[in-house]
């Protein structure tokens, strides 16, 4: 990453804007950027980690943030792209973490309603309540149970959903039975979805830095494990990423031994160009911001009024549908589903603008 300035950046942005606060109790950065609001409110979770520099987190909640514009827009939400970020100078716990927690749910509570958030890596529904107790605009939070809903496992059922539509145009079959599938980091996503190719009977192989949480997990699925060095150069027929984003570039491109990549991680794609190269590699890519949209989209119905039972499940697996046009679209075009993906995103805020 270069060393640009936050003028710089921001300058060089094309989005709504950026709100920017330091919070000189924790010496952290609190970064909310908000990237298009044709569909409705500015949209997106929150993100808390330790950056080599402040202005590291800065670029991170403006790529997400339209990543979230596409997202929305690629599932026909109504919302619009937004993500805040949480640029931490050292790792924080106990009255520290809440604290910063507790003056960032204030600063986006002064929005009015511009801006509404949720959990994402790094936070937890622990650190979302502490957020619903100071601002009305977290999604997830159940009142009357003063406890937060966990997005993780819909974002897992609607990653699932997606491997199955990506096996069955690779494969012609959607059986997950017996297939292989590398899952890079096994958290609040990749653990649920682990659990659910487990069930479906795939040969497991899981990858995590934390050690300890890696061997919990494989014990109690019966699965293999590699060093995340080794994740690239794996066989496999599925791999499937849910940790960090940017693993997909030009290091590893040329190394992957799969043949789909469908998983959780937000911007995969280290440059919008990497879809193209795993295209003509003949590695179908799943772009990320279809197959991990579960969890936005069950809290996005639940918030307008609906339960979270079977037929919300149900929509969430319906995220398999969409991707399954998508990559329709892009083999009649011989092309990247990115392509494809890219074009519906365009096509939905055309119309909603025109509507406007």
């Amino acid at each position: 990453m270069g060393k640009e300035s936050f003028e710089a950046l921001i300058r060089e942005w094309e989005g709504l804007g950026v709100v920017c606060r330091h919070d000189r109790q924790t010496d952290s950065w609190i970064f909310i950027a908000m990237h298009d609001d044709t569909l409705g409110r500015a949209t997106g979770g929150t993100r808390l980690r330790v950056y080599p520099r402040p202005a590291d987190g800065l670029v991170d909640a403006m790529r997400l943030a339209e990543g979230m514009t596409h997202k929305w827009a690629a599932i026909e939400m109504d919302a619009g792209g937004g993500k805040a970020v949480l640029a931490l100078s050292r790792p924080l716990v106990g009255a520290e973490r809440v604290g910063l927690l507790e003056r960032y749910g204030a600063l986006v509570e002064s929005l009015r309603g511009s801006f509404a958030t949720g959990e994402d890596l790094g936070t937890t529904p622990a650190d979302m309540l502490v957020l619903a107790r100071c601002t009305r605009w977290v999604h997830g939070f159940d009142a009357e149970q003063d406890a937060m809903h966990d997005p993780g496992p819909y974002t897992a059922i609607g990653v699932f959903a997606g491997i199955r539509t990506a096996l069955r145009r690779v494969f012609e079959s959607d059986v997950v039975n017996d297939r292989s599938v590398l899952i890079q980091g096994v958290g609040d996503v990749g653990g649920p979805l682990a659990q659910l190719c487990h069930d479906a009977g795939a040969r497991l192989i899981l990858s995590d830095i934390d050690e300890a949480r890696l061997g919990r997990v494989a014990a109690e699925l019966s699965a293999e494990t590699v060093v995340p060095d080794a994740v690239d150069t794996t066989p496999c027929d599925v791999f499937a990423p849910c940790a960090v984003g940017a693993v997909l570039n030009d290091a590893s491109i040329p190394r992957l031994r799969c043949r789909i990549v469908a998983g959780s991680a937000n911007n995969q794609l280290h440059r919008v160009e990497h879809a193209r190269q795993l295209h003509e590699r003949g590695i179908l890519y799943a772009p990320d911001y279809v197959v991990n949209a579960g969890g936005a989209l069950a809290f996005g119905l639940v918030g307008r009024g609906h339960a979270m039972d079977d037929a919300l499940k149900q929509r969430v697996e319906g995220l398999g549908e969409i991707l399954a046009a998508i990559l329709d679209e892009a083999a009649e075009r011989d092309e990247s589903p990115l392509d494809a993906a890219q074009r519906r995103v365009r096509r939905t805020l055309s119309r909603r603008g025109l509507e406007a």
